[in-house]
């Protein structure tokens, strides 16, 4: 049989889902941080501010963002302390180039001794660096796009430096009564319509309320960190359970 996993509301063979979520990326990479304050009325930022606050990096500390896109995750890790190094590593690499470009935009050249930020193509499920390499390991809104989660998982668990801190921010499910259906009405029908006129490209939007809704509550996200290796699992809630913050240890 077959290898299939599904990709907006279709299964497609598995080996191909890798390129597809691609191709959805390089359609709104020059997009992408417009649509993500306009599809979330911003309130992505002040997720993506908890999820720094929780990482609370120290200087001398090695970050790795996966899928990190253009890299705001990565450059708000290190502002919040100076010294620390971050990486952003992202499949797509229109969104690697987008990042770059934000940061000779701002008069920094790229590179980790030079602005504390370097970016790199790379494969969650596969990444181009060595085990134990790495102190803290983010993932904000990108595990629901990788094809094998728990393989993904597992790969952070190898990069990370014993005692060092998994982070994911992701989509997840819906905790507060009523707010569920609020959430579908937006999902299913405003958020594909923002995408086309925003970006031109509805497809794209229509994968991203496929990958949300299939993603793993949050008690099994959990459970799949502990069986990847990554050490006492939690999460907390934000905005009612649209996102979560998973954070694990690596022993």
């Amino acid at each position: 049989m077959n290898d299939t996993t599904s990709f907006g509301f279709q299964e497609v063979p598995a080996d191909a889902k890798a390129s597809l979520v691609r191709r959805v990326f390089d359609s709104v990479a020059d997009r992408y941080d417009v649509m993500n304050d306009l599809m979330s009325v911003g309130i992505h930022r002040v997720w993506k501010s908890a999820l720094i606050g929780d990482v609370a990096p120290h200087a001398g500390e090695i970050a790795l963002d996966v899928a990190g896109g253009t890299g705001d995750v990565a450059r708000a890790l290190v502002a919040a302390a100076p010294g620390c190094r971050a990486l952003v590593c992202d499949i797509n690499a229109a969104m690697v180039a987008r990042g770059r470009d934000r940061l000779l935009d701002d008069g920094v050249l790229p590179g980790l001794a030079v602005s504390g930020v370097d970016f790199v193509v790379g494969d969650a499920e596969a990444l181009p660096l060595p085990d134990r390499s790495v102190d803290i390991y983010t993932i904000a809104f990108g595990l629901r796009n990788v094809t094998r989660i728990d393989v993904a998982l597992a790969e952070a668990r190898r990069v990370l430096k014993p005692g060092g801190r998994f982070f994911c921010l992701e989509f997840s499910h819906v905790v507060l009564p009523g707010l569920d259906r609020l959430y579908d009405l937006y999902s299913f029908n405003l958020l594909p319509a923002l995408g086309q006129a925003v970006t031109g490209d509805r497809d794209a939007y229509v994968y991203l309320v496929e990958s949300i809704r299939r993603f793993p509550a949050q008690p099994d996200l959990a459970e799949r960190m502990r069986a990847a290796g990554l050490d006492r699992p939690r999460w907390r809630n934000l905005s009612g359970g649209i996102a979560a913050l998973h954070a694990a240890w690596r022993l």
